[in-house]
């Protein structure tokens, strides 16, 4: 899964996290989600980070033929 720009800020929009937020969630600094969120894609292993924050608090990115955001699982 693809890690965009758009779809890290609907993430943090459904769980209403600050860029800081998920930065400290994921380990990363915190400029890099402001980074990402302008356009610079991170390192794959960076985007691994920032997507196993989101999951663990049930947030699944989407980045496909369905549309490019973001949804919680049910059960959250």
């Amino acid at each position: 899964m693809r890690l965009t720009p758009e779809g890290c800020r609907a993430g943090r929009a459904l769980l209403k996290w600050s860029t800081r937020d998920l930065a400290r969630r994921a380990g990363v600094a915190f400029t890099t989600v402001n980074r990402l969120e302008a356009g610079q894609l991170p390192r794959a292993s960076t985007a691994g980070r920032l997507l196993a924050a989101f999951a663990s608090a049930g947030v699944v990115i989407l980045d496909g033929p369905e549309g490019v955001g973001a949804i919680l699982a049910r059960g959250h």
